[in-house]
């Protein structure tokens, strides 16, 4: 390693270990936090890294591997199946979303003075969004297998699929004849005929595919065996750069194959020590790219053309947003959703910088426009952590006070029971109640479960229930009980607190998601039960067991922590409302007496206890017969 190499990855781990942190701190994102890492470090504040064009290029181009390691990773979560279920998404909100924003950004490039090639280039380049932010935010937020988050996927993934095309049109836009020869010399198949690129493009697949499914599970398998552990690393990182190189050959993008690759491994038994391996190296090359990028970012230009910057950025952000927001809209997503979707793809993406500088090589755009547009490429993939946190502060606590729909009308229900919430927890008290030949009005303001449950044949309402009127619709005043099974802590208690004080003949059963939920529930005199109370001591129950407990005294330990818990819930909800640090001590004095109590009780048990669970032998069963008719 040389002494320059050395030097640049002191002061990019040096830079994040200080930076990032920092940033955190603030509840700000990550990717923002190594944006602003990359600016520290770069030539126009520090210019400890990044003073040369040519070292940020190389730079940039290593890190991009963390993108290729990110789409393996997300492959191997995509079983072939899955994927198959997502074609609908990639083509149709991907599809749309390339063609629409093109063809938008195209449009407004040839009302700025661009000519028409020039114009379709900026439109094609700047339709694509950022894979490496986009994806990283969304595990940051939990997003990643919410349907929103798939969404969003599916467009980055065509997004990824596009990059072939685009490669393809460009030389097609060159300005002379002279400029189309030189098409693509990143591409060892550049310039041969057609039908040979295009068997070489589906070879290279189909190559992936075939040693994927047929030959890679064995060699795994026999690196496995020798239980060395840095042999599994090492052939973890030599599969995934060698997919890239054989992308790179035939002028395919590397983090479409490595994510093929990763599907193909998706049903591999290996799948999750590989992600294991290949995660760190993922994390790390994805914040070195997040710090080229910003130490990438031209300070001197930025001043120069300060208001044409800031007009394009917001103008590209803008159009982005509103063609998706269009695209949310087509698809029937509901208000959060669409912002969410919209927000998320708002930036433009890393594979600018590549497509850009293709286009001074084929002489398709003029050297000064292309620093400014990638000037505002790294200017919006810095933009959206920022745009993200609007969105989450500003605009979705408005858009989730509008309803998504008007509820729906009620009438002639005359229930004994309403259930307000129908989501799993709810579900299941309305499916036991219907197996018993009780009928229930169910309510629910989640507009997907009402789809859903209603495709299965059940009758469920859609609307709030924290409305008074709607419960009255629903037959609360004929109704006996109220079941509350809503998972919003403040809405539970406010429903809670109506339904008592209008409605007092009304027994109320109310799901608790915590235990402070729980303490707010108290005061009102109701029925509650916490949510993981049951599941968690019948799983406590049954580890016991494995570990050698007899099934009854395993049982009889599990009743009794359950008994001592409700009683000193209720115990301590004095402490709880006045003295914060009392309730910690009572607590932990509880904590000592539950286990003093269930040690007590085992000491005290003997084998007659176990009386209901011993399969007696048949000579001993007679006896015990015998025994009884005496």
């Amino acid at each position: 390693m040389t002494n320059s190499l050395l030097q640049q990855a002191i002061v990019y781990l040096g830079a994040a270990v200080v930076v990032v942190p920092l940033v955190k701190r603030l509840n700000f994102s990550a990717v923002l936090g190594y944006l602003l890492a990359g600016i520290v470090v770069g030539p126009y504040l520090l210019g400890l890294v990044g003073v040369s064009e040519a070292e940020r290029e190389q730079v940039m181009h290593f890190a991009e591997f963390g993108v290729v390691m990110m789409l393996f990773i997300i492959g191997l979560e995509l079983r072939p199946s899955h994927l198959w279920r997502l074609r609908g998404p990639i083509v149709g909100m991907g599809g749309t979303q390339v063609l629409l924003t093109a063809t938008a950004l195209s449009a407004i490039a040839m009302l700025l003075g661009l000519d028409m090639k020039a114009a379709i280039a900026v439109g094609l380049i700047l339709s694509l969004s950022s894979t490496a932010i986009v994806l990283q935010t969304l595990n940051e937020r939990g997003m990643t297998r919410t349907p929103t988050g798939i969404n969003i996927f599916s467009v980055l993934l065509f997004q990824d699929i596009a990059v072939i095309p685009i490669l393809a049109i460009l030389p097609l836009l060159a300005m002379d004849v002279s400029t189309k020869k030189q098409v693509a010399s990143h591409s060892l198949i550049a310039g041969q005929a057609a039908w040979l690129q295009v068997s070489a493009v589906l070879g290279s697949i189909a190559v992936i595919v075939l040693v994927g499914h047929f030959v890679l599970r064995h060699i795994f398998r026999f690196v496995a065996s020798t239980k060395i552990h840095e042999l599994f690393t090492a052939l973890t990182l030599f599969l995934v750069f060698g997919i890239t190189l054989l992308m790179e050959v035939v002028g395919l993008s590397p983090a479409l194959g490595a994510f093929v690759a990763g599907v193909v491994l998706a049903e591999s038994e290996y799948r999750h020590q590989i992600a294991l391996d290949i995660e760190p190296f993922e994390g790390l090359l994805l914040g070195l790219l997040f710090m080229t990028v910003g130490s990438s970012i031209d300070f001197h230009l930025f001043g120069q053309s300060f208001i044409v910057v800031v007009g394009l950025v917001v103008g590209l952000t803008v159009i982005k947003i509103l063609m998706l927001l269009i695209i949310a809209a087509v698809f029937k997503m509901n208000p959060t959703k669409k912002m969410l979707f919209s927000f998320a793809l708002a930036q433009a993406g890393e594979f600018a910088f590549v497509l850009f500088g293709m286009t001074i090589t084929l002489n398709v755009l003029p050297v000064a426009l292309v620093k400014l547009l990638i000037l505002v490429v790294a200017l919006s993939m810095m933009l959206t952590p920022l745009l993200m946190m609007l969105l989450d502060r500003l605009i979705l606590p408005r858009v989730n006070k509008i309803p998504i729909r008007d509820s729906d009308e009620i009438e002639g229900e005359s229930n004994a029971v309403i259930i307000a919430g129908y989501g799993r927890f709810g579900r299941m008290i309305g499916r036991l109640l219907k197996a018993n030949g009780i009928e229930s009005t169910v309510l629910d303001f989640n507009s997907d479960h009402v789809e859903t449950i209603r495709r299965f044949g059940q009758k469920v309402y859609y609307g709030d229930a924290t409305r008074l009127d709607l419960l009255e619709s629903a037959g609360i005043k004929e109704a006996k009980i109220l079941i509350v099974a809503i998972a919003d802590r403040e809405k539970s208690v406010h429903l809670v607190q109506q339904v008592r004080q209008t409605f007092p003949h009304v027994n109320i059963f109310v799901r608790a998601t915590s235990r402070a939920h729980a303490y707010d529930l108290i005061e009102y005199g109701v029925t509650f039960e916490r949510e993981t109370l049951m599941s968690a001591l019948q799983m406590g129950e049954s580890v016991l067991k494995d570990l050698g407990f007899h099934p009854y005294r395993a049982k009889r330990a599990s009743k009794l922590f359950q008994k001592h818990d409700r009683a000193v819930l209720r115990a301590l909800y004095s402490s709880y409302r006045k003295n914060h640090n009392e309730y910690i001590e009572s607590s932990k004095e509880n904590e000592r007496i539950i286990a003093q109590t269930l040690r007590a009780d085992m000491a005290g048990m003997d084998g007659s206890d176990y009386g209901w669970s011993v399969v007696l032998s048949d000579e001993d069963a007679e006896q015990v017969i015998t025994d009884d008719e005496h």
